[in-house]
C-alpha cells in the first residue's frame, strides 16, 4: 500500500506570504525578527495563518491578504482589548504580541495542547460532559465586559437562513430546511418581544476553537470576533456537536446535545424566553446556514437528516411560555 502524500503548499501563497512577510521585516521594527513556518490555513485571496518565530519565539502569524475595509485594525484592537480580562487562570485568549497594519499581518502567541473536539472524540463518553462548563464558561467570561442589549432582529436571520437553504442540493434535507424555516418564522414574535442579549462574540465559537491544555482552555481564532446575539454563539458551539453526533450525556434536545444545553443556558442565565425562543431559534439558523455539498459521503447527509429531524420535532413544541429547557 502507498502512503497517501501531504497536499504541497500553494506555491503563489508562499510567494505572497513570504513578500509580506519581508515588507513587515522592513518597515516594523518589532517585526525584523519574524520568521515564516508551516502553512496552516488558507483562504485564497482573503486570509493565511501560518507558524513562525520572531526573535527565536514561537509564534502564530495571521495574515490579511485583503485591506477588507481594515479588518486588520479591527482584529488586533480587538486581541489587545480583550486580552486583559484573559491573560491568566485557565480560561485565556492568545497573547497579542505585535503587528504590522500595513502588512496586514498580526502576531500572536503560539498555543500548545489539543483542539477540544479532538480531546472529545479521544476520551470515553461518560468524561466528556466535564468539558462543557469550561466551555459555557469561557464565553461567558469572554463577553462579559462587552454585553449590552439591542432590538431584536429576527427577520434578518431568517433571510439569511432561507439563502443559506436555497443552496441545498440534497432534497430530503431541503424538505426539512423548509419546515425548520417555518417553525423560525413562528418564534419570531417571541424572539423579538424582548430586546437581544449582545456582546463581541467570537463568531465562530466551537470546540475546535478551544485549546485544552491540562483544565486550561484557550480560545482561538478571533478574527471574526463582533458584536452579536450572544446567543448565536452558544448555539454555533452545540449544533457543530449535534452535526457531528458527538454523544456527551446520550440525550437529544433540539437536535444537539441536552447537557450542552442546560449548560449552556446555566452559565449564561438564559431567561425562559432566552431557553424557549431565542435559543431554539438560532440552533435552527446555525443548523441551516451550513449547506452540505454532493461531495460528503452518504454517512453525513444520513446524519444531517437525523439531526434535522429531531430538530423540527422540538422546535415544534417549545417557546417563551413553555421551554424545553
Amino acid at each position: 500500500m502507498i502512503a497517501k502524500l501531504p497536499p504541497l503548499p500553494d506555491l503563489d501563497a508562499m510567494m505572497q506570504i513570504t513578500a509580506r512577510l519581508e515588507y513587515a521585516r522592513t518597515h516594523t521594527p518589532c517585526l525584523k525578527g519574524a520568521e515564516a513556518g508551516d502553512l496552516i490555513r488558507h483562504v485564497p485571496g482573503k486570509r493565511a495563518v501560518f507558524r513562525g518565530t520572531l526573535d527565536g519565539r514561537d509564534v502564530i502569524f495571521r495574515l490579511n491578504l485583503t485591506s477588507e475595509n481594515g479588518a486588520t485594525q479591527r482584529e488586533w484592537d480587538e486581541l489587545q482589548r480583550i486580552w486583559p480580562y484573559m491573560a491568566t487562570g485557565d480560561l485565556r485568549t492568545p497573547e497579542p504580541i505585535c503587528a504590522s497594519l500595513d502588512a496586514g499581518i498580526i502576531v500572536q502567541e503560539r498555543i500548545t495542547g489539543t483542539p477540544l473536539l479532538e480531546l472529545l472524540y479521544a476520551l470515553e463518553p461518560q468524561a466528556r460532559a466535564k468539558w462543557l462548563a469550561p466551555a459555557a464558561a469561557w464565553l461567558r467570561q469572554s463577553t462579559a465586559m462587552s454585553q449590552g442589549w439591542r432590538a431584536a432582529a429576527p427577520d434578518r436571520w431568517i433571510a439569511r437562513a432561507e439563502a443559506a437553504s436555497a443552496q441545498q442540493p440534497f432534497a430530503q434535507l431541503r424538505a426539512l430546511e423548509v419546515a425548520i424555516l417555518s417553525q423560525m418564522r413562528r418564534l419570531a414574535p417571541d424572539v423579538a418581544a424582548v430586546p437581544w442579549r449582545t456582546a463581541i462574540c467570537h463568531g465562530d465559537y466551537h470546540p475546535n476553537n478551544l485549546i485544552a491544555q491540562g483544565m486550561r482552555l484557550t480560545g482561538i481564532d478571533l478574527g471574526g470576533s463582533q458584536r452579536l446575539p450572544l446567543l448565536k454563539d452558544a448555539a454555533r458551539f452545540a449544533m457543530h456537536m449535534g452535526r457531528r453526533r458527538l454523544r456527551l450525556s446520550g440525550i437529544t434536545c433540539l437536535g444537539v446535545d441536552r447537557t450542552c444545553l442546560t449548560t449552556f443556558a446555566d452559565t449564561l442565565d438564559m431567561s425562559a424566553q432566552e431557553r424557549g425562543a431565542v435559543l431554539p431559534f438560532f440552533l435552527a439558523f446555525e443548523a441551516l446556514i451550513r449547506v452540505e455539498n454532493t461531495g460528503l459521503p452518504a454517512g453525513r447527509i444520513r446524519r444531517a437528516e437525523k439531526m434535522y429531524r429531531a430538530l423540527l420535532q422540538d422546535l415544534e413544541r417549545t417557546g417563551s411560555a413553555a421551554p424545553l429547557l
